[in-house]
């Protein structure tokens, strides 16, 4: 009898306690938050809110979306690292944070330690547009002006440091020309003043800026992607334009608080993928100029170290400093 009642209790033991945390065999159970930590109405915010909803629905919870910005995106990061690492906060990060990894150091952050990657979701190329009155049509054009007239042309960035103004600073090392930074609160405030002709060239996200270049105010003359985008096919990229190494733009991934465990992170991958693969994301991304990636933990990880790498070359080279 005594045998019996030991066998018993050990199958009973057996049963409740299955091979996988009960926790992770439910996730998700409530509600997630995706923290963008950039202000609404932006790229980010854009992007962030459209794959907010998408990987909802495939999860079958609600994604809320939290606005952290300030301090060039190092709010909400930090506040996501900060947060209980259970899959139910995420970040949607940029590539201003690989950015931030050598321009602006954090002793209370670092992408790299602080948060897991979960997917890379999409890319979106710089335009480079110049104000209708400066006499270029082409790349070639614009260096050959700028040679002309060293220190003569700027180039305008919604800030310091942004992907925009790093991609400036590539163009005046490869070609060896010195167009001056002029550094705006804002790319929207940027743009204005393209616009107005107060300055003349800009690299800018082509969801900002296409539909200016589209409706004739400013003319565009280079995409910076690996490819030409399928929203302006007819542009050359900077590479067909001369300049083979010339690769720059911005990118959105999501990430989950260091610790997160890895049942959770393969989850949120998986679905994540499978939501950036759909149709119907790709169809609405593509409308905002983006173009949908979802690959793996191991490359979107690989994926990070390169670009804070890559970024840290041209830093160094333009000797760029935040003001």
């Amino acid at each position: 009898m005594k045998y019996k009642l030991l066998h018993s209790a050990a199958a009973f033991a057996v049963l409740a306690c299955p091979p996988f945390p009960a926790w992770a065999q439910a996730y998700p159970s409530k509600p997630l938050r995706l923290i963008v930590p950039f202000p609404p109405g932006g790229v980010t915010d854009i992007v962030g809110r459209l794959l907010a909803q998408r990987l909802g629905e495939s999860l079958g919870r609600q994604i809320v979306v939290d606005n952290r910005a300030g301090a060039n995106g190092l709010i909400g990061a930090q506040a996501a690292a900060k947060s209980p690492a259970d899959g139910y906060t995420l970040l949607m990060a940029t590539a201003t944070h690989a950015i931030n990894a050598t321009l602006a150091p954090s002793a209370t952050f670092d992408l790299q330690r602080d948060l897991l990657p979960i997917s890379l979701a999409a890319s979106v190329p710089l335009l480079l547009a110049v104000h209708p009155s400066l006499p270029v049509k082409s790349v070639k054009d614009l260096v050959a002006l700028a040679r002309a007239q060293p220190g003569k042309l700027d180039f305008a960035s919604g800030s310091t440091g942004s992907a925009s103004h790093l991609a400036g600073e590539m163009l005046n090392t490869m070609a060896g020309i010195r167009m001056v930074h002029v550094p705006y609160k804002g790319g929207s405030l940027a743009i204005q003043d393209l616009i107005g002709g107060h300055v003349t060239v800009m690299f800018e996200n082509m969801p900002s800026i296409l539909p200016v270049v589209q409706s004739g105010r400013l003319r565009a003359i280079a995409v910076t992607g690996a490819r030409r985008s399928p929203a302006a096919p007819h542009l050359p990229t900077m590479i067909e334009s001369g300049w083979p190494a010339f690769e720059a733009g911005s990118w959105y991934g999501l990430f989950a608080p260091a610790g997160t465990p890895r049942e959770i992170i393969s989850r949120l991958n998986a679905e994540a993928v499978k939501t950036l693969r759909s149709a119907e994301t790709q169809k609405l991304l593509a409308q905002q100029g983006a173009e949908p990636v979802g690959n793996s933990e191991a490359e979107f990880a690989e994926f990070i170290r390169t670009e804070i790498a890559r970024w840290a070359s041209v830093i160094r080279a333009a000797n760029v400093k935040l003001d």
